[in-house]
C-alpha cells in the first residue's frame, strides 16, 4: 500500500501530532535536501553596531551586486535614455540644438547644466553605466563558480522524513531494497537525472540548465553593454550627395557630414577606399492607389579599396549596402540637379552647364535649393558681383494653371522655377553657410516691369534673360544624384550574439524548474521492503509532484506492491470500497482527501496504493 502527498514546502506538513513536529536536526536535514538549487548568493543582514569602514564597504559591495539593484540600475539606465530621444543631442544634430536654446532661454542653461543635449556622453548616464556595469560583474562571477562547484558535485542525501517534501509517495513491495535502488538508479539516469546511490537512497537532480541559461542571460547582458560601449567609441557616420559622373574618397574632407565617437580618429581609423556613381535608376509605380510609389532604387558604381586596388563595379540598393573593410555603404536618399549655363552682360560664360543638387520636398521629388555664381560675373556697369538664384524644380510639371508641385517622381515633364538676385552671397565671409539657401542680407532683387521680383520656369532647352541686360540663364538639362551614408559601428555582431543568448538563456531560466528527487528503499520490521519516493523543487510548481508519479509508476512496475500489507505497521487498513477492476491507481497521483486524522477514500486492492494529500501549513484539520 502507498501514501502520496503534495505541499508547498518542506515545512507544511501538519503539526497537530507530535510525531509531526520536527525537531531541530530534521530542519537542518531538510534545509541540506533543498541547498544549492539556485546559484543566488545568501543575503546576511550586516550587525550594523559592529560595522566599521571595510563593514560598511563590503555591505555596500553587496548591495551592489545584488540582483535586486542591478535590475534597478537597469530600470535607470532605460529611464535615462528617453531625453536622449526626446531633446535633440548635439551630436546628432547641433542645429537644432542652437534652435532650442535659442527657443528656450529658461530650459536651455538647465538641459546644458543636466547633459541633456549630450545624454549619452553625460557624466550621470555614464555613472549609471558603468555601475550596472560593475554590479553584473560581481553579481555573475561568484554565482558561476559556484555553479561550476555544484556541476562537480551531487546531489545531496535523502532527509530522514520524506514525507515532510512537497511530493512523496509511498508503498511495500517484496522486492529486496538492493534491487529496487537499484531500478531506481537506472531509471533516473534514463530520464536524464544526475543520480547517485547514497545509503539507503537514491538522490538525483535535474533542470540544471535552468541555472545555465540565468547565467548566459546575465553574461549575455555584459557582452551587450561592452559592445553597444565599444561601438559607440569607437562608430563613424558620414553622408555624401554624388552626382552622375562624380566620385568620392573616404578622407573626413570629402564628407557632407561627418560625427563619430570620443576614440575614433579620422586621421587614422577612416578605411582607405573610393567610389564614383555611374549612373542612378529609380522606377515608380504607374497607375492605381500606389502610384508613385518605387519599385526600384538602385545605384550602379565603380569601387576600389585601397590607394592602388583594382577598380570594381557594383549596385547598391536600398537596405543592401557595399562593405568594404569593416565600413557600409548605404544608398540613403536620390534627387535631381538641373544643369545650367550662365553668361554675364558681355555674353561670357560664367558657369559652364554646371549642375546643382536640389533637395526634395516631397514624395514626388518637388525640390529647392539655391543655384550661386560665386565668381567671374561682372553686371552691365562692368562691376564684380554674385548672382543667386532660388531655384524650385518639378520632375513632372502639371502644365499651365496647376499647382507648383510635381504631379509623379520621374522625370516626364520637368520644369525649373528661377528668381533671381545680385550682389554679395556671403559665402566669402569666413563661417560655414547652408549651399541649399540664399543668405539674402546683402543681396539686392532683379525687378521686372512691374517693379516686382524677377523670376521664370524654364523647360529644358529655354532661356531666362536678366533684366537690364545683366546675362542669361539657360536650363539645358537635368543630372541625377543618390545621397550615400558611410558607417561603421564595430562590435555590433557581438552585440547581436548577445542579444540572442540573452533570449535563449532567459527562457531556459523561465520555463525549465531544477528538482530533485529521492527513492529510498529499507526492509520493514516485517521483512517487507518499504520504498518512498518524494521530490523537491526550486519554486512551487505542479511538474514535481507529477513528474515524480511518472516516476513512481514505472518504477511500481518493477517493485509491485505485497497484497495484503498495512499502510503502517501495527495500523490495518480499515476496508473501502473496491476498485473498478480493470483501474488500478497510479502512484504519485494523489486522490482529494482530508487532512490526518480524517476518513481517507482507502482501496484494498493490493494493486494500488492508498494515497492523501497533507494540506499547506496553517490549514485546518
Amino acid at each position: 500500500m502507498s501514501k502520496t502527498t503534495t505541499g508547498k514546502t518542506p515545512t507544511d506538513a501538519p503539526k497537530g501530532t507530535p510525531e509531526d513536529i520536527p525537531t531541530a536536526g530534521e530542519d537542518q536535514d531538510l534545509g541540506a535536501a533543498g541547498s544549492q538549487l539556485s546559484t543566488a548568493p545568501k543575503e546576511e543582514a550586516p550587525g550594523l553596531p559592529s560595522l566599521g569602514v571595510i563593514g560598511w564597504a563590503r555591505w555596500f559591495w553587496r548591495q551592489l551586486t545584488s540582483m535586486r539593484v542591478a535590475l534597478l540600475l537597469l530600470l535607470l539606465l532605460s529611464l535615462g535614455a528617453i531625453p536622449g530621444s526626446l531633446i535633440p543631442q548635439e551630436g546628432v544634430d547641433a542645429l537644432k540644438v542652437e534652435d532650442f536654446r535659442e527657443k528656450h532661454e529658461i530650459l536651455g542653461p538647465l538641459y546644458d547644466a543636466l547633459g541633456l543635449f549630450h545624454v549619452y556622453s553625460s557624466v550621470w548616464f555614464s555613472a549609471i553605466y558603468i555601475l550596472l556595469f560593475v554590479s553584473l560583474i560581481g553579481c555573475i562571477v561568484p554565482r558561476t563558480w559556484q555553479f561550476v562547484g555544484q556541476l562537480r558535485g551531487r546531489p545531496p542525501g535523502a532527509p530522514r522524513r520524506l514525507t515532510r517534501l512537497p511530493a512523496y509517495t509511498t508503498w511495500r513491495t517484496d522486492a529486496e531494497p538492493e534491487q529496487v535502488r537499484e531500478a531506481a538508479l537506472t531509471l533516473l539516469k534514463k530520464r536524464r537525472f544526475r543520480a547517485h546511490a547514497v545509503g539507503d537512497a537514491v538522490a538525483a537532480e535535474k533542470g540544471y540548465a535552468r541555472e545555465v541559461g540565468n547565467l548566459a542571460f546575465h553574461i549575455a547582458l555584459i557582452v551587450m553593454l561592452i559592445a553597444f560601449a565599444w561601438g559607440q567609441l569607437f562608430k563613424y557616420e558620414g553622408n555624401k550627395l554624388i552626382l552622375e559622373g562624380d566620385g568620392f574618397s573616404n578622407t573626413l574632407t570629402q564628407y557632407d557630414d561627418f560625427k563619430s565617437g570620443n576614440l575614433f580618429d579620422p586621421d587614422h581609423d577612416l578605411a582607405p577606399f573610393s567610389f564614383s556613381l555611374k549612373n542612378f535608376r529609380g522606377t515608380y509605380e504607374a497607375t492605381g492607389p500606389n502610384r508613385g510609389t518605387p519599385r526600384v532604387y538602385e545605384a550602379k558604381i565603380d569601387y576600389s579599396e585601397g590607394a592602388y586596388g583594382e577598380e570594381k563595379t557594383t549596385t547598391i540598393k536600398v537596405n543592401e549596402p557595399l562593405e568594404i573593410d569593416g565600413s557600409k555603404v548605404y544608398l540613403v536618399s536620390h534627387g535631381y540637379a538641373p544643369i545650367l549655363t550662365v553668361k554675364d552682360a558681355k555674353g561670357n560664360v560664367v558657369m559652364d552647364k554646371e549642375a546643382t543638387a536640389l533637395l526634395p520636398l516631397d514624395s514626388n521629388v518637388t525640390s529647392s535649393g539655391a543655384v550661386m555664381v560665386r565668381d567671374g560675373y561682372r553686371n552691365a556697369g562692368g562691376e564684380k558681383e554674385q548672382l543667386g538664384f532660388n531655384a524650385f524644380f518639378l520632375p513632372t510639371y502639371g502644365g499651365e494653371g496647376s499647382t507648383m508641385l510635381s504631379t509623379f517622381p520621374a522625370l516626364i515633364n520637368p520644369m525649373l522655377a528661377l528668381s533671381a538676385y545680385h550682389g554679395d552671397l556671403g559665402v566669402d565671409a569666413g563661417f560655414a553657410k547652408s549651399i541649399y539657401q540664399l543668405d539674402k542680407k546683402n543681396l539686392k532683387e532683379f525687378k521686372d516691369s512691374d517693379g516686382e521680383l524677377f523670376k521664370k520656369q524654364l523647360k529644358i532647352g529655354e532661356t531666362m534673360t536678366l533684366p537690364n541686360g545683366a546675362g542669361t540663364v539657360t536650363f539645358d538639362g537635368v543630372k541625377e544624384w543618390a545621397g550615400f551614408q558611410v558607417t561603421q559601428q564595430p562590435a555590433s555582431g557581438w552585440a547581436l550574439a548577445g542579444a540572442v543568448a540573452a533570449i535563449f538563456g532567459l527562457a531556459a531560466s523561465l520555463f525549465i524548474q531544477r528538482r530533485r528527487v529521492w527513492v529510498r528503499a529499507v526492509r520493514g520490521a516485517d521483512g517487507v521492503t518499504v520504498v518512498e519516493m518524494a521530490g523537491l523543487g526550486r519554486s512551487e510548481s505542479a511538474k514535481v509532484p507529477e513528474e515524480l508519479g511518472d516516476l513512481a509508476a514505472v518504477l511500481y512496475e518493477q517493485a509491485p506492491d505485497t497484497p495484503g500489507t498495512p499502510d503502517t505497521p501495527g495500523t490495518p487498513d480499515t476496508p473501502g470500497t473496491p476498485d473498478t477492476p480493470g483501474t488500478p491507481d497510479t502512484p504519485g497521483t494523489p486522490d482529494t482527501a482530508g487532512a490526518p486524522g480524517a476518513p481517507k477514500n482507502d482501496d484494498d486492492t493490493p494493486d494500488s496504493p492508498d494515497t492523501h494529500v497533507v494540506p499547506a501549513e496553517g490549514a485546518e484539520k
